[in-house]
């Protein structure tokens, strides 16, 4: 016997990297993907998928958040009971804004609660940031708020970056795609010792700068030697929107996760006009993006029975 039949999870978008955070902090965003898992007595899966890009989604065996729940079983020693699943999308594929750590996260918590919650949430986030290699997404996703992870001898170490409320995340969605795959082939192999103290020290004034909402701390703190200058070749109209988005007031912009979306952080004074700006300037480049001021969403993964 399962201890409930149905559960619905509701998982925020995710930005990570933030500049010099490469690989290691990510922010939970007010965007959502939404899951409803609800166990029945077919042999098969049964996968619905409603939302922006619906069809685009796979709906046999091989989707990611039935992928994630059938591995939260299997962790357990079980099998899987049959489920039908309905996927309502809010977040945008392949876009950086974390739509697969979304998956992993609702699949391990959907199955999860379905099993009667054996694992502690240290544990499901520990099967989380296996599935998806790193944790820089599904952490913040997880728990919400912005989040830092280290490794350490006994595993990860998670530490919360408290986040000024008078900054505005603004998020600029292109309408074309850039794999993730992609993105970490421009990469180097190797950086120099100065590129890394150089982020080392851009990263601890970025916490600073997050936590007491200080401008110029902020101003410099955006700045990345490790993925940036790599990846900004393959985005369109990169220069012309971080241009646009500084000069309308944004302490500065970066690279959401692996791109296309074009995150800016500003004050809640010029938020309007940095949104503005950002769409004018990639439209003038022939793009047609979404732009939408957000929040940071403190909550993370939620389930309903």
């Amino acid at each position: 016997m399962f201890a409930v039949d149905s559960v619905s999870v509701t998982v925020p978008a995710t930005t990570a990297n933030l500049g010099p955070g490469f690989d290691c902090i990510g922010a939970a965003l007010t965007l959502y993907n939404e899951f409803k898992f609800t166990t029945h007595t077919q042999e098969k899966v049964i996968i619905t998928v409603t939302g922006a890009e619906a069809e685009r989604v796979q709906t046999d065996e091989s989707n990611m958040l039935y992928q994630a729940f059938v591995k939260l079983y299997e962790y357990l020693g079980q099998t899987q009971p049959p489920v039908q699943i309905e996927i309502n999308l809010g977040v945008p594929l392949a876009r950086g804004l974390g739509s697969s750590a979304t998956a992993i996260v609702g699949g391990l918590v959907g199955a999860n609660v379905l099993a009667g919650e054996p694992l502690s949430q240290s544990q499901v986030m520990e099967l989380a940031i296996a599935m998806e290699g790193h944790p820089d997404n599904v952490v913040p996703a997880f728990v919400g708020g912005c989040r830092l992870a280290a490794t350490s001898n006994a595993g990860w170490e998670i530490c919360e970056v408290p986040w000024h409320e008078e900054i505005v995340p603004i998020v600029a969605i292109p309408d074309f795609e850039l794999s993730t795959k992609e993105a970490r082939r421009v990469l180097p192999k190797e950086v120099s010792r100065a590129d890394a103290i150089f982020n080392a020290a851009h990263l601890g004034l970025l916490l600073r700068g997050l936590e007491t909402g200080r401008g110029d701390w902020l101003r410099a703190a955006l700045q990345d030697k490790l993925h940036q200058p790599y990846r900004k070749a393959l985005i369109k109209g990169y220069d012309a929107v971080n241009a646009a988005a500084v000069a309308a007031g944004a302490y500065g912009m970066v690279i959401s996760g692996a791109g296309p979306t074009l995150l800016a952080l500003t004050d809640i004074a010029h938020s309007e006009a940095v949104a503005t700006a950002m769409a004018t300037a990639w439209q003038s480049e022939g793009i047609s993006p979404v732009v939408r001021s957000l929040k940071v969403d403190n909550q993370g993964a939620r389930s309903f029975v």
